[in-house]
C-alpha cells in the first residue's frame, strides 16, 4: 500500500532525470543480482537453495554489456561507474565459477568411486585432459 502512494510522491520531490537516473540504477542492480544468484555466488530468495546455470548468468552479463556499450556517453558518472563496477564484479565471478571444480567435483566423483580402486593409473591420464580442458575454457574468454 505504502508504494503506490511513495510512487506518487516521488515524481513531486524528484526531478525525471532523477527518476530515470534511480530506474537505470535499479536495473543495473537487478540484473546484476540474477547473474550472480545464476553463477551460484547468491541463494534463491524464495527457495533458500543455490542456483547455477552459467548461459543463463551469461545471457544477464550479456545484457548489462550491451546497455554500456549503447548508453555510452549518455550516462552520468555515477551510472558509469556503477554500470562498470557491476560488469567487472560479475565477469570476475564469472571467471571463479567456470574455474571453480565444485560442481565438476560433485558430478565427477559420483561416477569415478566404482572404478576408483582400479583406476590409480588411468587417474594421471584423466588428469592431463582435464587440464587441457580448463586451459582452453581460459584462453576462449580472453
Amino acid at each position: 500500500m505504502n508504494d503506490p502512494h511513495t510512487s506518487e510522491a516521488a515524481p513531486v520531490d524528484g526531478s525525471p532525470e532523477e527518476m530515470r537516473s534511480a530506474l537505470f540504477a535499479h536495473m543495473v542492480m537487478q540484473q546484476s543480482s540474477m547473474a550472480m544468484m545464476l553463477l551460484g555466488k547468491t541463494p534463491h530468495p524464495e527457495t533458500g537453495k543455490v542456483l547455477r546455470d552459467l548461459e543463463a548468468a551469461k545471457l544477464f552479463i550479456d545484457q548489462l554489456e550491451m546497455l554500456e556499450f549503447k548508453t555510452k556517453g549518455n550516462l552520468s558518472q555515477e551510472e558509469a561507474a556503477l554500470l562498470k563496477q557491476s560488469l567487472m564484479s560479475l565477469r570476475m565471478a564469472f571467471v571463479e565459477a567456470v574455474d571453480s571444480p565444485s560442481s565438476t567435483v560433485e558430478s565427477q566423483p559420483a561416477h569415478e568411486p566404482p572404478p576408483g580402486g582400479p583406476a590409480p593409473a588411468p587417474e594421471p591420464a584423466a588428469a592431463a585432459p582435464t587440464e587441457d580442458a580448463s586451459r582452453k575454457k581460459f584462453t576462449k574468454k580472453y
